[in-house]
Order: structure tokens, then C-alpha cells, then sequence
């Protein structure tokens, strides 16, 4: 099937934009998580309210692997290099200097007396913006969180023509195998976690496992771990569709997605407790590759493939926005916090409000973008 047509998928459509509004709803419940003991109910209401939304970026993975996997016959390394790495690499330097500069004039001009946990006001000065500005050649920073994504997806891209190579020959059983030893490797942070109490206490001060070290980074399981198999899983299922009744699907998958949920929700309040505020720790459990992300996403995808969406041109014109929409909403979040930072409103119906009112006007800006020759390719 090529890509053109996957485009043209219902199911396609709504999947990208459900995966786009958990990653805004996500970010929403970030300074509710952040308050931590101080304010327990906004923690524990980021924490439930957060966690459901996890899949977010492993579905944005797999849908890539949706639409480019396999490779159109013909396509060149360079020319696959060149077209998509090409293509993010204008948004991501854009908005790492856009996204600051926005940010430092919100916090030093319109709004000094945030309550957003997550900000000090101190950190917003011309000095600051000035370092911010050029860093982005070694990382995103905090104004720029969201494009972390576009470093990782560069990753994805250098190997993904490698991948296709061994993709269009491997059999289903090959496939399989493959993904069975990357479902091992979603254990990894877990076993990283508990192997201390066991009595490990790592190789000179490191507290990597097997085969990590000071001099080694890569580790058995680094070649065939990360988001590389949700890769591998949305081809493997695109080409060997699951071909189960509703009944046996819905018994399969929602259980699944409660048993991940409840992992990744009362997973992070325990660990608070063990380690609170530390988010080293914290992270772990939130891991998009960890293997309690893996069971929500899994069903997540498996229930909207089998939903027989129409091809909806409103639905693919706002799918066809969501890139844009991710690399710009995070300004907003900040924005919409003060806006909906009103006593006496529930924190879920605060967290509700921020997102959709951020998706909204994010989803008017990359329209407005998209629509310039030169503008667009900040969203495109």
C-alpha cells in the first residue's frame, strides 16, 4: 500500500490526532504533577490524568512507521535522507529559536506573577534567552521540551532505510522474533530499578546492566530496543492485520490498556513516595518505552484499526496539521495555565480546559502557517 493512499485512511486520520491531543493533554497535567506533596490533590489529578495519555508519542512513532514502511521501490538513501531529514530540520531550528523568544517575552512582559510551579521567573532574562538561542545544536531545553521528539525522529530516519532493506524480505516468523526480543528489552528500566535491592551494586559507581559500563553506553539490548520496534509493530501490523472478532479484541485489549494504566498511574505515586520529586526515578515509570506504555499503546492501535472510519476531509485536514500543531502549543500551555489558574475549579476541569482551548488555538496557528509559502514549512 503507498503512502498516498495510507493518507486516505479514516482510521489513519484519527489516530494521528488523538495521539496529537494526548501529547497536549500531557503537557497540560505537568505543572498539577509538579506540585507534588505540596498540593496533593493537583498531583494526584496530573498523575491519573497524565498517565492515561502516555501512548501519545509511541502512536506519532508508529504512525510514521504506518506511512513510510516500506520504503516506495526506488528510493534512495541519500534521497530518503534528504527529503525527510531535510523536511524537520527548518521546524526544529525555527521553533528552537521561536519557542524562547515567545516564552521570555510571556514571562517578562505580560505575566511576571505566574504560579506555574514549573517556572522561576529568574531564569527568564536576556542572558538566559541568549544561551537558549544557540544550545539547541546540542539539545532542546526547557522552553523547547517537545522537540526532543525531532532529535529521536532524526534517529529514526538515519536508520529506517536499513531497516527497510531487511523489512521487505523478512518473513512473518523473522518478524515475530524480532519483536518478541524487543518486548525483553521494554523490561530494561524495571530491571534497572529493583536489580539494586538484589544486592547490585554496578561496575565502579555505574549502574548499567549487562554489558554497560563507563566505556560502554550499548548494552545487549541498545540495537534492538527504543522506538525502533514501534516501528517494527505498526509494519508488522499493517502487513499481517490482527484478524480478530470485536468480542475477542475488546477482552484482549481493555484489559491490557487497565493493567498498563494502573502501572504507569499508581506506579509513579508509589515511586514518589520511595523518591519524591526526584524525576530521575519518576521518569522511569513514565517511560514511552517502557513495557506498561507498550500495553496501553498496543491497544490503543489495535481498537481504532478495527474501527471502520470514513475517510473524512475535515478529519485529514486536521491530521494533516498535527505536526504543526505539536511543535507549536507548548507556549500556550504556559499561557493557559494562568488563564485557567481560578479558584474553586476542579483540577481535572482546569487540566480539560487548558488542553482543549491549547489544541484549539494551536490547531489556528498551524492553519494560518500553512498557508504561507514560507510560513508553512515551519508546520509542514
Amino acid at each position: 500500500m503507498i503512502m498516498e493512499a495510507k493518507n486516505n485512511i479514516g482510521w489513519v486520520d484519527l489516530l494521528r490526532v488523538l495521539a496529537c491531543f494526548f501529547v497536549v493533554f500531557s503537557h497540560c497535567c505537568d505543572a498539577f504533577v509538579a506540585q507534588f506533596d505540596v498540593n496533593r490533590p493537583a498531583f494526584l489529578t496530573g498523575v491519573f490524568a497524565g498517565s492515561f495519555m502516555r501512548p501519545s508519542v509511541p502512536l506519532f512513532v508508529m504512525m510514521t512507521g504506518v506511512l513510510l514502511l516500506p520504503l516506495k521501490p526506488g528510493t534512495t538513501l541519500t534521497g530518503f535522507y534528504r527529503k525527510r531529514i531535510g523536511r524537520i530540520s527548518f521546524p526544529l531550528v525555527g521553533w528552537s529559536l521561536l519557542l524562547p523568544v515567545l516564552t521570555y517575552l510571556y514571562f517578562t512582559c505580560l505575566n511576571p506573577e505566574t504560579q506555574n510551579p514549573l517556572i522561576t521567573i529568574g531564569d527568564y532574562t536576556a542572558s538566559t534567552l541568549w544561551v537558549r538561542l544557540y544550545t539547541f545544536i546540542f539539545n532542546f531545553n526547557f522552553d523547547t521540551v517537545p522537540l526532543w521528539y525531532l532529535y529521536m525522529l532524526i534517529g529514526l530516519y538515519l536508520f529506517m532505510p536499513l531497516l527497510n532493506s531487511w523489512l521487505v524480505q523478512a518473513t512473518r516468523k523473522e518478524l515475530k522474533t524480532v519483536l518478541v526480543i524487543w518486548g525483553v528489552s521494554l523490561l530494561l528500566p524495571y530491571i534497572k530499578m529493583f536489580a539494586p535491592v538484589l544486592g547490585y551494586r554496578g561496575n565502579f559507581g555505574h549502574m548499567g546492566i549487562w554489558g554497560e559500563c563507563d566505556w560502554n553506553a550499548y548494552g545487549t539490548c541498545y540495537y534492538l530496543s527504543g522506538f525502533m520496534g514501534y516501528l517494527l509493530l505498526a509494519y508488522y501490523l499493517m502487513k499481517y492485520p490482527l484478524d480478530w472478532s470485536w468480542r475477542k479484541t475488546l477482552l484482549i485489549t481493555l484489559p491490557m490498556f487497565a493493567v498498563g494504566y494502573l502501572i504507569t498511574s499508581v506506579g509513579y505515586v508509589i515511586t514518589q513516595e520511595y523518591f519524591p520529586g526526584n524525576y530521575a526515578y519518576l521518569e522511569i515509570i513514565w517511560y514511552f518505552t517502557g513495557i506498561n506504555v507498550f500495553m496501553m499503546t498496543f491497544a490503543l492501535f489495535v481498537i481504532v484499526q478495527k474501527i471502520r472510519v470514513p475517510s473524512l476531509p475535515w478529519l485529514s485536514r486536521l491530521a494533516s496539521l498535527c505536526f504543526g500543531i505539536y511543535l507549536c502549543h507548548y507556549i500556550f500551555i504556559f499561557v493557559d495555565y494562568d488563564l485557567f489558574n481560578l479558584a474553586g475549579w476542579p483540577y481535572i476541569v482546569r487540566i480539560l480546559c487548558m488542553a482543549c482551548t491549547t489544541f484549539a488555538v494551536s490547531s489556528l496557528l498551524a492553519w494560518v502557517l500553512s498557508k504561507g509559502k514560507f510560513t508553512g514549512r515551519f508546520v509542514k
